[in-house]
């Protein structure tokens, strides 16, 4: 199987940075998207920032030009860079990522999420 964990959480002030890392790992031969997810209280998981394992990345809406996704894909890791941070952007944030396994089969994994906290 593949887990995926995450790390770089935290309780920042309005206007600091976090960045959160995503690391994949199993019996992995290759993994093709990665994206971050995120869920604050009382609303639905969303689309956050998504790249493809050759580079084609997009956002959502409300982190453009704040937000920046990247990975390694020799480290089957991914990164979300989050500057300009704002109360709003509060929640467990999910990393997910689309792996082809060793039986030859894609399947989608999910971390356990890292609790972001925007708050003076």
């Amino acid at each position: 199987q593949v887990q995926l964990v995450e790390s770089g959480g935290g309780l920042v002030q309005p206007g600091g940075s976090l960045r959160l890392s995503c690391a994949a790992s199993g019996s992995i031969f290759k993994i093709d998207a990665m994206a971050w997810y995120r869920q604050a209280p009382g609303k639905q998981r969303e689309l956050v920032a998504r790249i493809t394992r050759a580079g084609s990345i997009n956002y959502a809406d409300s982190v453009k030009e704040r937000f920046t996704i990247s990975r390694d894909n020799a480290k089957n890791t991914v990164y979300l860079q989050m500057n300009s941070l704002q109360p709003e952007d509060t929640a467990v944030y999910y990393c997910n990522a689309d792996a082809l396994i060793a039986t030859m089969t894609m399947h989608a994994y999910w971390g356990q999420g890292t609790q972001v906290t925007v708050s003076s």
